[in-house]
């Protein structure tokens, strides 16, 4: 059995797999409303109730596994692809913290580092080794792991959000932009066969779509949320008005997409991706894929991290509406 507890800003979800073969099967799922950001919560109660909720989910969501990986804001990681010159995996380790004092702007002692060799270019001029390296506060680490250690759990694993999405959907094409919508941020990646070579997060995200509706409508942010979820950018409903509040905002997302790829074939000399996977909450708005479609002209899928899973289909059913809030999850359980 293998558990992932993926614990955002809003909302907190939970995944247990079992290993059948080279698949995983899903055993229990489940997803909890979450209001600890734990990037943000430091007093005791608060951290206290974080706990609480995180262990009353599980226990609804019937999982019986006690050790669970779990994910990092993107918020608050550093991540960055570095190039080295084509040395051994020794030597590797040694450049890479070297390295990292350049890139990652808090003192090596008081971060947790790790990388991982994504690719060796060795027919190049010159010839390389792309290392991706990640970089948390200790402090930071330690939160998490507290919080959920004090649920009853034990925590076996600890990885960035982007690098669960990238294995639970990354590997739909050769070249992949990964596009997840959270409560306070939206975070974006490019993987390719699987791996994640490109990452950032925007503080745009469902709040952002949430607000702009409210203002557009001029009504209270409980109706916009209802109205945000029930129209998005379906056309010819509400006179257009819902979908026209929330152009602008998905505007600004896409143009940070076209940033980010301009980046990434820049910096890299990686091809463009050919298709654009959507995930978080936001990616259930009507409408979202044809309208990232329309601006960006490339293929738009809405995730579906269940899809190599092998599910009961009463479960697939009951989960088919949400499957993109648990791509995070499903990613750590595949660990």
């Amino acid at each position: 059995m293998s558990v992932g507890l993926d614990i955002g800003s809003k909302t907190v979800k939970v995944v247990e797999l079992a290993r059948e073969g080279d698949k995983f099967s899903l055993r229990a799922a489940g997803a909890a409303p979450f209001p600890f950001d734990l990037t943000r919560v430091d007093d005791e109660k608060g951290l206290a109730d974080a706990s609480e909720a995180i262990k009353k989910l599980c226990a609804e969501a019937r999982i019986s596994s006690k050790d669970v990986n779990i994910s990092l804001s993107e918020t608050s990681v550093f991540s960055r692809v570095i190039k080295l010159p084509l040395l051994t995996d020794e030597e590797i380790a040694s450049a890479v913290k070297w390295e990292s004092e350049e890139y990652i702007p808090i003192p090596l002692k008081e971060a947790v580092l790790q990388y991982q060799i994504l690719e060796r270019r060795e027919i190049g001029n010159p010839p390389q080794v792309l290392v991706l390296v990640v970089a948390a506060i200790k402090t930071m680490v330690e939160k998490y792991v507290s919080v959920v250690t004090n649920a009853g759990l034990r925590v076996v694993g600890v990885e960035t959000e982007l690098l669960s999405l990238a294995r639970s959907l990354g590997g739909i094409g050769k070249t992949v932009m990964l596009l997840d919508f959270g409560a306070l941020s939206t975070d974006i990646a490019i993987t390719k066969e699987g791996q994640l070579f490109f990452s950032r997060s925007i503080p745009t995200a469902g709040e952002a779509f949430t607000r702009a509706v409210a203002q557009g409508l001029g009504i209270t942010p409980q109706q916009a949320e209802e109205y945000k979820k029930t129209y998005g950018f379906t056309p010819n409903q509400l006179e257009d008005k819902v979908s026209m509040s929330l152009r602008p905002i998905l505007k600004g997302v896409v143009d940070e997409m076209k940033k980010s790829v301009h980046f990434y074939q820049m910096d890299m000399h990686g091809e463009s991706p050919n298709v654009i996977v959507v995930s978080g909450g936001s990616a259930g708005l009507p409408g979202v894929s044809g309208e990232l479609a329309k601006l960006l002209g490339l293929e738009v899928i809405v995730a579906n991290p269940f899809q190599n899973v092998i599910i009961d289909p009463q479960a697939a059913a009951t989960l088919s509406n949400y499957a993109p809030l648990y791509s995070v999850a499903v990613g750590l359980a595949m660990r």
